[in-house]
This record gives structure tokens, C-alpha cells and sequence, in this order.
């Protein structure tokens, strides 16, 4: 096993096609988890697995940093901001707006924003979600309303007691983690295009083009404004327009743009009878409506996908 500390150097995309799948087989092979991560990783999928067949996973980025530098009407002190990074300074200097930077989807959903999106594309509120995140600003009161959009709510505090104590003085084991239990849920949804995001849609795209939902963030952000104010059929109607290639289909992107991680092209077969494009909406089911995937390419087996 080798341990790397503090190593962040990237590969340039422009490399030769080989090059390129030889990346694909280190990443998504040769690269594994610690035994211990991959333990606990996999303990907790099939702990969510045990409550439900399937389950999505909610990635949440760490919101506070965030909403210090765009939401200061939120906060009472400035010394908070500061204290969470001098760099935020030099930032407010700048004198941005809040809306502004909202409306050009430079923000992460809120997690209601986040249940908002999962409700209106079709998701009932018995869907289970795991919900990945670091600290969230405004704690339990920033998450409360996810959590009655969608109540069966987990995370990695809650489903693993005691085995996680070992890991909680590193942020990164536990990303580790959550990476996990994303990668192997049947939808994942995240309220960021971060890193972490782009390579766990990067991964789920290798692996077969795993049902995953990016925000667009730039359109929701007028559509949150005024959901209160549109009938819900609308608003869900809306939504389901501006995610339109926002929901991880295999044409989505072309190949040569974007981020490799993100949309590693080179390693991916281009055979257009396994697409799997279309759109989610419920239907009648076993204890209640179901999502489904309509799909407007060949079949595939996972409704979900």
C-alpha cells in the first residue's frame, strides 16, 4: 500500500488515447481503499440496502464557507466569517451580491433546495437518501426541511455507531467513506459540481452510466425563487426542463470537454445500444408510487439508472 500526504498534482486531459485508458485502469481499478475504509464503506451500503432495495445518495458540500462569503445578511459577525478563513477578507473586499452570484449558478443548493429538486423530478417522499456532507451551516435547522421532504434520512453518523470512532480525526477517511456509499447507490444527486462530485460522476459514468443528477444551478436558482408562488404540477414540470442533460446520460458531454475525471471518454464504450437516456416520473407501486425512468434509448434493467 502507498500513502500519499498532500499530493495534488493532475494529469494533463490532452494525452494520447492509450494513456488516457491506462488512467481509467489506475483510477477505477489499480487504486483501491484501505481495508478498513472499504469495510466500513461497504457495511454501511448493505445497511441501506437491508431498509431498502434502493436508495439515493445525496451529496451536500460543506456549506458554511459558502454562505459566509454570499449570504452575510445571515450572519451577525464578521469576526465568524473571518475566523472560518482570513482569506474571506480579501473576498468581501470584493463587495459581491448574494443574488448575483446565485443567479449565475456560482452557489451549491441548499439541502431544501437540494429535496425541492429530488421531489419535482419525480422522487416520493418514502425514497431513502444517504446524505454525504461535512459540517452544513446552520446545522440541524439548515437540514430539517430535507428531512421532511424525504424522513427516511441517513448518514454515515447514523447508520454506523461506534465503528466510525476510529476514522472521526480524519475529514478525509470519512470522505472516503461517503465516496463509497455514493458509488454505489442507484441514484446520486449532489448540490455542487466540486470535486468530489465530478469524480464520483466521472466513476458512475465508467462503471455504466449510473443514474447521476447534477443541479443547474444557474436555472433552479429563478425557479426556487418563485416556487411558492406555481402550482407544484409547474414547478415540477420546470424543473424537469432545465435538468435536461443535467442528469447523467451518456450524451451529456462530448468527448474532449470537460474535466477527465469528470467524463473519462477514452475508457468508455461509444456502442449507442447501451445508452440509456430519459426522463423520471412516479407510478403506482408496491407500498405506495415508485420512480421510473422512461427511456427513449434501449432498456436497461435498472428502472433507476
Amino acid at each position: 500500500a502507498v500513502q500519499l500526504t498532500k499530493f495534488d498534482y493532475r494529469l494533463t486531459n490532452k494525452l494520447d488515447e492509450e494513456l488516457q485508458k491506462l488512467r481509467c485502469r489506475v483510477n477505477y481499478h489499480a487504486l483501491r481503499f484501505t481495508k478498513p475504509i472499504n469495510l466500513i464503506g461497504r457495511n454501511l451500503v448493505k445497511r441501506m440496502r437491508t431498509m431498502s432495495s434502493r436508495y439515493i445518495a445525496v451529496h451536500l458540500r460543506k456549506l458554511c464557507e459558502c454562505v459566509a462569503v454570499f449570504d452575510l445578511h445571515f450572519i451577525s459577525s464578521k469576526d465568524y466569517i473571518f475566523s472560518i478563513n482570513p482569506w474571506f477578507k480579501l473576498i468581501l473586499l470584493q463587495d459581491m451580491s448574494a443574488e448575483v452570484e446565485r443567479s449565475r449558478g456560482k452557489c451549491p443548493l441548499t439541502p431544501q433546495e437540494v429535496g425541492l429538486m429530488l421531489r419535482a423530478l419525480g422522487f416520493v417522499n418514502n425514497t431513502y437518501l444517504y446524505v454525504a456532507s461535512g459540517e452544513i451551516y446552520g446545522g440541524e435547522a439548515t437540514l430539517q426541511p430535507l428531512k421532511d421532504l424525504f424522513p427516511n434520512f441517513y448518514t454515515k453518523e447514523m447508520l454506523s455507531g461506534n465503528d466510525l470512532k476510529p476514522f472521526l480525526p480524519f475529514s478525509s477517511r470519512l470522505a472516503a467513506i461517503d465516496y463509497i456509499v455514493c458509488n454505489e447507490s442507484d441514484v446520486f444527486a449532489t448540490n455542487n459540481n466540486g470535486n468530489m462530485a465530478k469524480i464520483l460522476a466521472g466513476h458512475r459514468r465508467y462503471m455504466g452510466h449510473k443514474r447521476t443528477i447534477r443541479p443547474n444551478a444557474k436555472k433552479l436558482s429563478s425557479l426556487f425563487k418563485a416556487w411558492k408562488q406555481m402550482e407544484w404540477e409547474m414547478f415540477s414540470r420546470k424543473v424537469k426542463l432545465v435538468q435536461r442533460r443535467f442528469m447523467g446520460e451518456p450524451d451529456e458531454m462530448r468527448p474532449g470537454r470537460g474535466d477527465f475525471h469528470e467524463f473519462p471518454s477514452s475508457c468508455i464504450c461509444q456502442n449507442p445500444d447501451h445508452l440509456v437516456v430519459g426522463w423520471i416520473s412516479m407510478k403506482p407501486g408496491v407500498g405506495g408510487n415508485e420512480t421510473v425512468l422512461h427511456h427513449t434509448a434501449s432498456e436497461s434493467g435498472n428502472q433507476w439508472r
